[in-house]
C-alpha cells in the first residue's frame, strides 16, 4: 500500500498528460498559457494579500488582540466557549496562518484532549479565512462589489465558533 501511494501524484499528472495528447491537445502550450495565467494572478493578487498580512500583523503587535480577547471574554463564557481560544476564534477569519500558530500553542499548553483544545480543534475545522479567502478570489477576478459576501462569510465564522463550544460539550463531554 506505501508504494502505491508514492505513485499517485506522478500518475495523475501522468494521466492528465496523456489524455491531452490522446485528444490531440498540444499539451505543452496548454501548459506555458496556465503557467503564464498563474503568473499573472499571482501578481494581481499580491498587494492585496500584503496590505492583508500587514494588517494582521499590526493587529496582533499592538496588542489589540489581547485587549479585545479581554474584552470579549464575558460574552465568550455566557456562550461557553473557553477564556483561552478568544484569540483564535478573532484571527481565525483573518489569518489562517496566524491562526494556526495560536492553535498549536493551545495544543501544546492544553494538550489536544482538553476542553480548550477540543475546542480550539473543532473551530480550526469549521471556521474559515474569509478576509484572506475574500482578498484573493476577489483581487484574482477584479470584483470590488463583494455585497453580502463579508457578512454571510463572517456570520458562518461565528456560528461555528459558537458551535465549536457547544459541539464539543455536548458530543465530547464538558469542562
Amino acid at each position: 500500500m506505501e508504494l502505491i501511494n508514492h505513485f499517485i501524484v506522478p500518475g495523475i499528472i501522468g494521466g492528465i498528460f496523456l489524455f491531452g495528447v490522446l485528444r490531440g491537445v498540444n499539451t505543452f502550450d496548454a501548459f506555458l498559457e496556465g503557467a503564464r495565467e498563474g503568473l499573472s494572478t499571482a501578481v494581481s493578487i499580491t498587494p492585496a494579500l500584503i496590505c492583508l498580512l500587514t494588517a494582521v500583523a499590526m493587529f496582533k503587535a499592538s496588542g489589540a488582540l489581547d485587549v479585545l480577547s479581554w474584552g470579549l471574554s464575558p460574552l465568550a463564557r455566557a456562550v461557553g466557549l473557553p477564556q483561552e481560544v478568544i484569540p483564535l476564534a478573532l484571527l481565525r477569519p483573518i489569518s489562517g496562518s496566524g491562526a494556526m500558530v495560536l492553535f498549536n500553542d493551545l495544543l501544546a499548553v492544553y494538550g489536544p484532549d482538553s476542553f480548550i483544545g477540543r475546542v480550539a480543534s473543532v473551530m480550526e475545522g469549521s471556521t474559515e479565512t474569509t478576509f484572506y479567502t475574500i482578498a484573493v478570489y476577489y483581487g484574482a477576478t477584479h470584483v470590488t462589489k463583494t455585497r453580502h459576501t463579508l457578512p454571510s462569510a463572517l456570520s458562518a465564522d461565528l456560528a461555528g465558533i459558537i458551535m465549536s463550544g457547544i459541539a464539543v460539550r455536548l458530543f465530547l463531554g464538558g469542562m
